[in-house]
């Protein structure tokens, strides 16, 4: 039976019976799928992140949870809008391969406490406690994209604990990332939405990720790309600390006194960033006393394709003197 009549026998209401259970099999098949492995991925997630060996201190703004690996001088990493300690831990991997890396849990994310008033400031006098408790008198500081108000908070209130600061695709005054999203952009900040982009609008997906037109270029930048898009999920234990990011955290650094900055600040930047502006980095490295920008020609705000000369610029950096120890006190 040729197509053509097929078509004519459905005209006349023949295969039209069959026709419709077939596609209503199809849907329904499609459907289970779908279901399937949306709950593959969830599990495959929440394994993930159950790997991740965390801790939690009590402080004064509740619970702070945090994650370590490595050893030598500490450097405490804040980390980005929908990750965690686990999310920074990955994020700096590259970037600082040979150091005691510490990761706290911002408020709102995994096992740490959304503290009732929460401020970038209290975020900060949270670092200082896990400091304390670690007997940390003095660290380098890596603050990541939305990271960035509390890495430069620290930085204001507490310089004699801020050996070097480094802001990597940073949110600044002046970019889009400093502005709070419309409202109606919480939706998306659920594991369902967000795996159905991933999954089904993956080039949106990773455009809202930050990574630019062209890219992946190669197989690992591939790699590097997709280990860093999934590694938001699971996004329910995230969810109120990206959303505290996105309308109290990022808005508030346009308010900051970048001039008051006394510690020595490295500022590493795309300049094909699509979410954190460019300029804005530019123009927050020009207004920090002696500050220095690293400008990536490419690789957008997950810095793909950079990471050798990343992890070269930032362990010249940190190898600067600062006129004290970076030892346990």
């Amino acid at each position: 039976m040729t197509l053509e009549s097929v078509d004519r026998l459905g005209q006349t209401g023949v295969m039209r019976p069959r026709a419709s259970l077939l596609l209503a099999a199809s849907a329904v098949a499609g459907v289970g799928v779908g279901v399937w492995r949306y709950r593959r991925d969830a599990a495959t997630a929440r394994s993930r992140l159950e790997s991740v060996q965390r801790q939690a201190i009590g402080t004064e703004f509740g619970a702070v949870e945090y994650a370590e690996r490595g050893a030598g001088d500490a450097v405490l990493v804040s980390h980005g809008i929908f990750h965690g300690c686990d999310g920074g831990l990955q994020s700096v991997r590259e970037m600082v391969p040979d150091q005691r890396i510490v990761v706290a849990s911002r408020f709102g994310y995994l096992g740490s406490d959304m503290p009732a008033g929460a401020t970038p400031v209290g975020q900060a006098e949270a670092f200082v406690a896990l400091l304390d408790h670690l007997g940390l008198r003095r660290v380098d500081v890596i603050g990541i994209s939305a990271g960035t108000s509390a890495a430069v908070q620290l930085a204001l209130r507490h310089p004699e604990r801020v050996g070097h600061l480094v802001i990597s695709s940073g949110n600044f005054p002046g970019s889009a990332t400093a502005q709070a999203p419309p409202g109606w952009a919480t939706a998306f900040y659920s594991d369902l939405a967000m795996w159905t982009l991933k999954v089904f609008l993956r080039p949106m997906f990773a455009r809202l990720m930050g990574v630019p037109e062209g890219f992946p270029r190669g197989a690992t930048d591939a790699r590097v790309m997709a280990e860093l898009l999934e590694s938001i999920f699971p996004i329910g234990p995230r969810r109120e600390g990206a959303v505290f990011d996105a309308y109290v955290s990022n808005p508030e650094v346009t308010s900051y006194p970048l001039e008051a900055v006394t510690v020595p600040t490295l500022i590493v930047h795309a300049m094909d960033d699509p979410l954190a502006s460019y300029d804005a980095a530019s123009a927050a490295a020009a207004r920090i006393p002696g500050a220095r920008l690293v400008s990536l020609e490419s690789g957008g705000h997950l810095q793909l394709g950079q990471a050798e000369r990343v992890r070269a610029e930032v362990a010249a950096f940190l190898a600067t003197p600062t006129g004290g120890s970076l030892q346990p006190g």
